[in-house]
Parts: structure tokens; C-alpha cells; sequence
């Protein structure tokens, strides 16, 4: 087994070109912010569609998109359509890092615990600093980050058109989904 891990995306980094603002560093159509890329900006490989036990939902307002951002409660009832990329440990610690709007380094404790993360770690009280380790696929683990509070917690706000795009273009992209399929899925999410 090599170091590689999937990090598991629920939101807007479903779509590659999306991600790839992280990895190589951009800023994404209808964003209002440059991402400085990751130390290591090779695109991933290889990327699979994945279904989560739990929820997505809605909250906060992002400086990136404005309006609500994607969360992920594995706790909640309901299904999560996801995507997962496989990187490297320190690719999905510098993913994390600009999620926070911090910029990556080395030296990031998250590289070393995706490693040995076998359920739920929190790093911090930030909005993705919870680690959660939601399975594995083909030997790798299957870690996706979210807020360290639940859906109930917070109140839900609605995310904007440009990010709600963005998703959807990951869903069709993963998934091969129709724009009626996708519509009926972000309509769970926003209603829901």
C-alpha cells in the first residue's frame, strides 16, 4: 500500500477544475479569491464517485463564493454524493490549509494524521478542521474534513448560484448525472 489517501469532496471541490485551484493554485469562475496552491500541485490521478452515510448542509458565508458553504454531518440520517480524489497526505493537509484560508507549509500536523486516522479527529474550532475517516477504497482511507458541530447547531444559509454551479459540475462530472438528476439532489440540500 503507498501513502496515498482519498480526500473525499462533498462540495464545491467535487468539480476537478474546482480542486485543481488548490492543487495548482487560481482562482475558481465565480470566486473572489486566488488559492496559492499546494507544495506539491500534481492533479490527481484518479478520482471515484462515493456515497456517504450522513448529510450535507448548508452554513456560514464563505469569503471565497459568499453565501452558505457545504458541511458534512456523518451523524445526521440521510446520503452525501461525494467524490474522492486520491492524493498525498500532504496534498490533502494543503487542501485544508487554504480551506481555512491559511497557507500551506510543512510541518502541517494534519500530514501525519491522515495516516492513522481511523474516525474523527478535530485540529481546531475552524470551520473544516474536523477530520473524518468515512471508510476505505481499494487500501487507502476515505478522510474528508467538515465543521466540528453538527447540522442542528447552526442555522443554514443558502449558498449562492456560482457555488451551487460548482457542485453541480462535480456531480456531473463523477457521476454522470443529468441536470435534472443534479437539480433534484441540491434541492434535498437547500430544503432539506
Amino acid at each position: 500500500m503507498t501513502s496515498g489517501v482519498w480526500y473525499v469532496a462533498y462540495g464545491s471541490n467535487m468539480a476537478a477544475a474546482r480542486l485543481a485551484c488548490y492543487l495548482e493554485g487560481g482562482c475558481p469562475p465565480g470566486g473572489s479569491r486566488v488559492n496559492p496552491g499546494a507544495r506539491d500541485c500534481t492533479l490527481p490521478a484518479r478520482s471515484e464517485p462515493v456515497d456517504l452515510p450522513g448529510t450535507t448542509y448548508f452554513a456560514g458565508e464563505s469569503r471565497q463564493w459568499g453565501g452558505g458553504v457545504a458541511f458534512y454531518d456523518h451523524d445526521e440520517p440521510g446520503r452525501t454524493a461525494a467524490r474522492a480524489f486520491l492524493v498525498t497526505p500532504g496534498q490533502l493537509a494543503d487542501i485544508a490549509a487554504q480551506e481555512m484560508y491559511r497557507l500551506p507549509a510543512a510541518g502541517d500536523p494534519l500530514e501525519e494524521l491522515v495516516l492513522d486516522l481511523f474516525e474523527r479527529h478535530s485540529l481546531g474550532p475552524g470551520r473544516y478542521e474536523t477530520l473524518v475517516c468515512v471508510g476505505d477504497l481499494d487500501g487507502h482511507p476515505l478522510l474528508t474534513f467538515t465543521c466540528p458541530h453538527g447540522a442542528r447547531a447552526v442555522e443554514h444559509t443558502r449558498p449562492v448560484p456560482a457555488y451551487l454551479s460548482t457542485m453541480a459540475t462535480g456531480l456531473r462530472e463523477s457521476r454522470e448525472w443529468s441536470n435534472a438528476d443534479v437539480k433534484a439532489y441540491l434541492d434535498t440540500l437547500i430544503t432539506g
